[in-house]
């Protein structure tokens, strides 16, 4: 298994597993590795140092198991910011309504008390974008792609 730092053309860094080199090359030239943030399919493989086991080690193994359970420790506490992003992203897919191009239509109905508050998502227009603002309907604008719907790599 060949575990690869990979990079989009805007930036976003993330790993892939594949069976070999050339199978990444396979999949990349096919256009199937695309950015889990945004779904670009233009990927680079990123400079990565290789993971090595090294078993000379002779300090004391209670010395040892403490190490380990720091790093464990310490990769737990560690969250990635693509990582948070893609988690708030899937969890915003998950718990709202995709009203689709009539989101605007639907932010007003539940603002003026015309249906029942809830969470919703979907797609507006700049100009629409700042009409409900101006009407003091709050709106979050969160760029999303198909593949925060998948599982990701």
């Amino acid at each position: 298994m060949k575990v690869l730092d990979l990079q989009c053309a805007l930036g976003h860094v993330f790993e892939g597993w594949f069976a070999s080199e050339a199978d990444f090359v396979d999949q990349n030239h096919r256009s199937l590795v695309q950015c889990p943030l945004c779904g670009d399919p233009s990927i680079v493989k990123k400079l990565s140092a290789p993971r090595l086991s090294l078993s000379g080690n002779r300090s004391n193994p209670v010395e040892r198991e403490d190490e380990g359970q720091d790093a464990v420790n310490m990769a737990i506490n560690k969250i990635e910011p693509a990582d948070a992003l893609i988690a708030m992203a899937r969890r915003i897919l998950s718990e709202t309504t995709d009203v689709g191009d009539q989101f605007a239509e639907e932010a007003r109905k539940m603002h003026y008390g015309e249906r029942k508050m809830q969470g919703i998502r979907g797609t507006a227009t700049p100009d629409e974008t700042h009409a409900l603002a101006e009407e003091g309907i709050e709106v979050l604008s969160f760029p999303s792609s198909q593949s925060l719907k998948g599982t990701l790599q």
